[in-house]
């Protein structure tokens, strides 16, 4: 009867490891989501450029209900916002998640929220939905983005 005891206080205490090293995963996830929004909105290009996987798969597209961008590749990124981090001046925006599913597969996450900024002034903008694909650096232990996809509603 003790061994059972022993190997069912083992199970539990691995399954409940388990599960707190997931909660800390996805709180990660989302820290890393919001650092790399709060970076694109303060204009802090350093911090911005660190959150994204540097590779030629990395994507971005964005779509509303009157265009289309997308870019492929980090370098199509880090050229195509090049304009955006010269000219903008910091907008101190609320940025609002509803988070909707975060998934770690390993090395890899999806996430998938809805989000509405309401600038300085108290202008809500529009809802959108929004998708990221996140890869874990495990030399640095952190998240970084691979591909953002938004559909502004």
């Amino acid at each position: 009867m003790k061994k059972y005891i022993s190997t069912f206080t083992v199970c539990l205490l691995l399954v409940v490891s388990a599960m707190a090293q997931k909660a800390n995963e996805i709180d990660a996830i989302k820290a890393a989501i919001e650092k790399e929004t709060k970076a694109f909105f303060e204009i802090e290009y350093k911090t911005w450029v660190v959150s994204w996987e540097h590779a030629p798969y990395a994507y971005l597209s964005m779509a509303d209900s009157t265009e289309i961008h997308q870019f492929e590749g980090w370098r199509a990124i880090e050229i195509g916002f090049t304009d955006y981090f010269i000219t903008q001046k910091p907008n101190h925006s609320k940025v609002e998640r509803t988070w909707m599913e975060i998934r770690v597969y390993g090395d890899g996450a999806f996430a998938r929220f809805n989000q509405r900024v309401t600038s300085p002034e108290g202008v809500a903008g529009n809802e959108q939905t929004e998708i990221r694909i996140l890869e874990k650096d495990k030399k640095q232990n952190v998240w970084k983005i691979a591909l953002v996809g938004v559909l502004r509603k």
